[in-house]
């Protein structure tokens, strides 16, 4: 996901230690629930085992807050510089991203104390008074937790998902389903001259900047997202075998790896089923569909004889209403993605699932990667990827804004990812 220097310091931050605390303390929350085997344990090149998780998140406030600003700091673990690095060449060499699941010890207990030790230090730097940029830094490093909060989620689901007992995060008594289909109305928007990206008070990471001009053109979107019940359909047409829908290389997915339903889909006695947080589950037919790619989003929109939005229409779009939606630790803990609520207008437009849009990650006119170590965020990961929106049930409740932009290659599936239709006016 998305991260960077800030532009605008909070500093200082009313309640800087307050948020700190808040923060660290949900994502050990989080892991609660995990033995120390599922912590450790790395399910496929693209998942980080939750111990890795926790554990660069507090090596970030270790290296980029303490080392620099506190002389008298002593390091935890001169290793964990090796060990729990991601990709800051900058910085030093590292353990490759395949190999996380090779780092056995040391143990979870181990990460908890290292997080204990840079808090404690944290804190008494937070209390010191903070003044730009360290405040700007720790406020980045924050959100940049609260990232790693939603990615321990979802890595946790594809790690409980390869187990064949298929057990539970959370509490698997199966939630309410939701019969009554709600229809899909298109939204109008005018087209002209508008402005997009982060451009006010608060945080954002770089690459929602600089707030620029750019043209669309007259738009209808959805009122809501693609449902199971829709993708269902989708399937039962031979969506996925049928080449004229697909991209080429979305197609070459569907050859090499055999795609016939979104990830963690199963069918048992002729009802499909998946694999969720709360173990595995009916599927909601009319709950938004989610993990499925980019090619696959793409293949439905031609497949319904439509389209998906732009970023820049998704954004002018999502101005007109308010963020509600079901976050993580918001709709009860749900940790799946709920039926469109009664009504009319946009819904869904945040929370339930990142909603994939056809724009490619690139950089917006004016765009400068930041010096330093923090600069090796987005900037050079602008290349190959598409542009989600709207954050998901597993994103942290106050971490997304209109002008937010997630990131994936089209062949991810495993994040919390689902579709909206647009069309043209």
């Amino acid at each position: 996901m998305a991260a960077h220097p800030l532009r605008k310091a909070v500093a200082p931050h009313v309640d800087a230690l307050g948020l700190y605390a808040r923060v660290r303390a949900e994502s050990e929350a989080l892991a609660a629930p995990l033995s120390d085997a599922d912590a450790t344990v790395q399910s496929m090149p693209d998942a980080s085992p939750a111990k890795w998780h926790l554990a660069h998140t507090t090596w970030f406030f270790e290296t980029m807050a303490l080392k620099p600003n506190v002389p008298e700091y002593r390091v935890f673990d001169e290793t964990y510089n090796f060990l729990f690095n991601s990709y800051y060449e900058s910085v030093g060499d590292r353990q490759p991203r395949p190999r996380r699941g090779m780092i056995t010890r040391p143990s979870l207990d181990e990460i908890l104390a290292y997080r204990a030790h840079v808090d404690a230090a944290m804190e008494q730097l937070i209390d010191s008074g903070l003044q730009r940029p360290l405040a700007d830094l720790i406020e980045l490093g924050l959100h940049h937790e609260q990232q790693h909060q939603e990615l321990l989620l979802t890595d946790i689901l594809h790690l409980f998902a390869q187990n064949p007992l298929k057990p539970a995060y959370r509490d698997p008594a199966p939630l309410p389903v939701v019969e009554t289909p709600r229809e899909t109305a298109y939204v109008p928007f005018d087209g002209g001259i508008i402005e997009i990206g982060h451009g006010g008070e608060g945080f954002a990471y770089d690459c929602e900047g600089p707030r620029h001009q750019t043209l669309i053109r007259p738009f209808r979107l959805a009122d809501r997202c693609v449902t199971n019940a829709e993708w269902l359909e989708f399937m039962a047409d031979g969506g996925y075998r049928d080449p004229l829908l697909w991209l080429s290389d979305g197609w070459a997915q569907i050859l090499e790896h055999r795609w016939a339903a979104p990830l963690y889909w199963e069918e048992r006695d002729g009802e499909w089923g998946s694999m969720t947080l709360r173990g595995f589950q009916p599927i909601d037919p009319n709950a938004p569909v989610a993990h499925v790619s980019y090619f696959e989003a793409d293949a439905f929109a031609s497949w319904a004889g439509k389209r998906l939005p732009t970023e820049a229409e998704w954004e002018h779009a999502s101005l007109t209403i308010d963020m509600d939606g079901v976050f993580a630790d918001g709709g009860a803990g749900r940790l799946r993605p709920a039926p469109a609520k009664a009504g009319t207008g946009l819904r869904q437009m945040f929370g339930d699932v990142w909603e994939w849009t056809q724009s490619p990650f690139t950089p917006y006119p004016g765009f400068r990667a930041a010096e330093g170590a923090v600069g090796e965020y987005n900037g050079k990961f602008m290349c190959g990827q598409f542009v989600l929106r709207g954050g998901s049930c597993a994103t942290p409740t106050g971490h997304v804004r209109p002008t937010y932009r997630n990131f994936f290659q089209p062949d991810k599936r495993w994040q919390f990812s689902g579709l909206r239709l647009a069309e043209d006016a």
